[in-house]
């Protein structure tokens, strides 16, 4: 494998630059060293795809095995995006020893400086807890880029294209989860079965829900994890309050202010950042998802079956019945009148209460329309 590095990275780890030709450029990268958040960060970009890998928080230690680290970000990254083990281990394998070298020329320093400019973009999202930085490396792939042959590519796609190619078969296999989510409301049924790779962030997972539903992520939303344990009776009127009388074991927030408030609960609270579904399931079943805490809108979700070889690297519904309310509608009795309004085109107002609900996200449930938002979601990685 051949890693061409600027100078600046040449001095930090201490190696000469040697003359060496990458004939398969799948196995060739740029690599640029960067500060960000005043750590030292590696930017490593495929020659031939433009997938992007990021090594963060690096010590003198890390640049004196930076071979090591270097396949072993590949490897995390790939199987992050639920790339089969084998086929990984195969390009590790086909790798064989790194060979540091310069920089090749401009056209390839600008395409590495563009995958720098964006990783710029998302430091807030970089973990201190590690080197290896999959998720904001899969986010910056995911950046659409200019190739002069074919107009803009996606380097997520290409390098999963090449992969397939190296393989000669199908390259997705991860561990996932099915689950079931049920909007709580007394008088209506409305629910969706999803199936999730467990590699899947619980931000990610937000997202999902939030296309599922067809909300517009206007609000915050928070995650409740149960075990075995039951509830006192006292946590009736609390937020994590589940109706089968479980006690949560963790509280998944997406806004630090949430760490501002008193909680003398016992229920520990996590930032939601980068904590990936695997954490916590399957080894817990019951969740809660929390939206919009005006409207207060609780999904409960039960993980009804785990899957060993799920062929996708993204989440998918496949099933579902009835349509979700719409943004900022006032809660379930807001919701029935919104519906009485529209049922009625002699209501004076049928046309304008129409024309808001469409607005703000009121539809009919349409699977096939719900998968390709879903599918956005992981193309995009919206945040």
């Amino acid at each position: 494998m051949l890693i061409q590095c600027t100078k600046k990275l040449l001095d930090a780890i201490e190696r000469k630059p040697v003359a060496y030709e990458e004939k398969n450029l799948l196995f060739s990268w740029h690599a640029n060293l960067i500060t960000l958040n005043r750590k030292k960060t590696v930017v490593l970009v495929n020659d031939k795809t433009r997938y992007a890998v990021v090594l963060y928080g690096l010590k003198a230690k890390d640049f004196k095995r930076l071979d090591e680290i270097i396949l072993n970000a590949i490897r995390m990254t790939l199987l992050d995006e639920c790339i089969d083990e084998e086929i990984i281990e195969e390009y590790i394998k086909q790798s064989k020893e790194i060979v540091y070298g310069k920089t090749k020329n401009s056209s390839y320093v600008g395409k590495m400086n563009a995958a720098c400019n964006v990783v710029y973009l998302y430091e807030d999202l970089l973990l201190d807890n590690t080197v290896y930085q999959t998720f904001v490396s899969k986010v910056a792939s995911r950046y659409w880029v200019g190739k002069q042959e074919e107009g803009y590519i996606s380097p997520s796609k290409e390098m999963f294209k090449d992969l397939e190619a190296f393989a000669g078969r199908p390259i997705f296999k991860c561990r996932a989860v099915e689950l079931k989510v049920t909007l709580e409301m007394e008088n209506h049924n409305i629910w969706r079965r999803l199936i999730v790779p467990l590699n899947s962030t619980f931000t990610q997972l937000h997202k999902v829900l939030q296309a599922a539903f067809g909300w517009l992520d206007y609000h915050l939303h928070e995650f409740f994890i149960y075990g075995d344990e039951m509830q006192d009776i006292s946590f009736i009127n609390h937020p994590s309050y589940n109706k089968a009388g479980y006690k949560p074991v963790v509280n998944l927030v997406s806004d630090e202010e949430a760490f501002d408030y008193l909680n003398d609960n016992g229920i520990e609270m996590r930032f939601e950042k980068g904590i990936k579904l695997s954490e916590y399931i399957p080894q817990y079943k019951r969740l809660l998802y929390v939206y919009d805490f005006g409207d207060n809108w609780r999904h409960y979700i039960e993980v009804e079956r785990v899957i060993d070889d799920y062929d996708k690297n993204y989440a998918i519904c496949i099933d579902g019945e009835g349509n979700a309310p719409p943004e900022d509608v006032g809660g379930e009795y807001g919701y029935d009148k919104f519906l009485e309004i529209i049922s009625d085109k002699n209501n004076p107002e049928y046309e304008g209460t129409l024309v808001w609900g469409e607005y703000q996200g009121y539809r009919d449930f349409d699977i096939e329309d719900v998968n390709k938002n879903i599918k956005f979601v992981y193309d995009s990685f919206l945040l």
